[in-house]
């Protein structure tokens, strides 16, 4: 076991904090603004960016880190107030995709503004264009590593 020297125990707890202090943030103000909270707000974007507006359930779970069964309740919800809507898969029989309605696009463009402030205000306004570069290649490494592990259940080693 290699354990974490005291500068890089400042780093990682300071990410940790950081992090979840800035997430809860985010979701507070989107939720003071709208009627959308930051998980729900993630889940409309990546809808967005998406061909045809419309992902499958599992890809969306993965995509944005919820587990399928928070990710059903979220999007049974976001379906009652016609924002989202799933259909089957025509591809696959036991499928089920998620699309991203017109009402619910609309809503989307209506709460960014109150996401992206935050995120400036909070975050990319705090730093100079070298931390912005440093921060986008660590995490874009950071992703890139996770990407590459396993599924969740499969063996790791």
């Amino acid at each position: 076991m290699r354990w974490l020297e005291q500068e890089e125990m400042a780093a990682w707890r300071s990410f940790l904090d950081a992090h979840q202090l800035l997430m809860t943030r985010l979701d507070r103000e989107l939720r003071q603004g709208s009627s959308l909270g930051l998980t729900e707000y993630t889940i409309l974007v990546r809808l967005s960016e998406s061909e045809d507006r419309t992902l499958r359930m599992a890809t969306l779970a993965a995509d944005t880190g919820v587990s399928r069964s928070r990710l059903t309740h979220i999007v049974a919800r976001l379906e009652s107030r016609g924002i989202v809507e799933r259909q089957k898969s025509d591809d696959d029989r036991r499928g089920v995709r998620c699309r991203l309605t017109d009402e619910g696009f609309a809503l989307l463009a209506q709460t960014a503004p109150i996401h992206v402030t935050g995120v400036r205000s909070h975050l990319i306004d705090l730093l100079d264009d070298q931390q912005i570069t440093a921060m986008a290649g660590i995490f874009t490494k950071v992703l890139a590593h996770m990407r590459d592990l396993p599924p969740d259940g499969e063996d790791i080693r």
